[in-house]
């Protein structure tokens, strides 16, 4: 089993996001203070840091960062999430649907029938980070190229 990996980013709201990642997506939460919130998903320690003015040019501005056509969908660049088990992602899309979560790519099957064939989302958590969730029925191809 990988090391879990840690991550640290900008919120505008600290309740917003603690209701989202922990209600919305079921994270476990840590230990906090009135500026950061250590958060599980997952397995690995994710951090909402707030942040008082987002500053132009940073992170901050990742609902306008951009994206890249990937299986002709715009993916959002920067975005993080987690590889699950297939079971587990439909779960989590089942509960996000449930929740009328807005998708910026609704939960489908990208490259299918392809090398790398994966169940794939999108979303964004209440200060604009994008995060994506995944899954393959064979694990063996999250790095196979075509």
């Amino acid at each position: 089993m990988p090391s879990p990996f840690h991550l640290a980013f900008p919120v505008t709201d600290l309740a917003a996001a603690r209701a989202f990642y922990v209600d919305v997506l079921g994270c476990i939460p840590g230990r906090s203070s009135d500026r950061w919130l250590d958060l599980n998903l997952y397995g690995h320690q994710i951090v909402a840091h707030l942040v008082d003015q987002p500053q132009v040019g940073t992170h901050a501005d990742a609902a306008d960062a951009g994206s890249n056509a990937v299986d002709g969908h715009e993916v959002p660049v920067p975005h993080f999430g987690v590889v699950l088990p297939m079971n587990e992602w439909q779960q989590l899309a089942d509960r996000l649907q449930a929740a009328g979560v807005s998708f910026v790519i609704e939960p489908y099957i990208r490259f299918k029938g392809k090398p790398g064939e994966q169940a794939t989302m999108f979303l964004r958590d209440p200060s604009g980070n994008a995060l994506e969730f995944k899954a393959f029925s064979d694990l063996s191809q999250m790095f196979a190229a075509e």
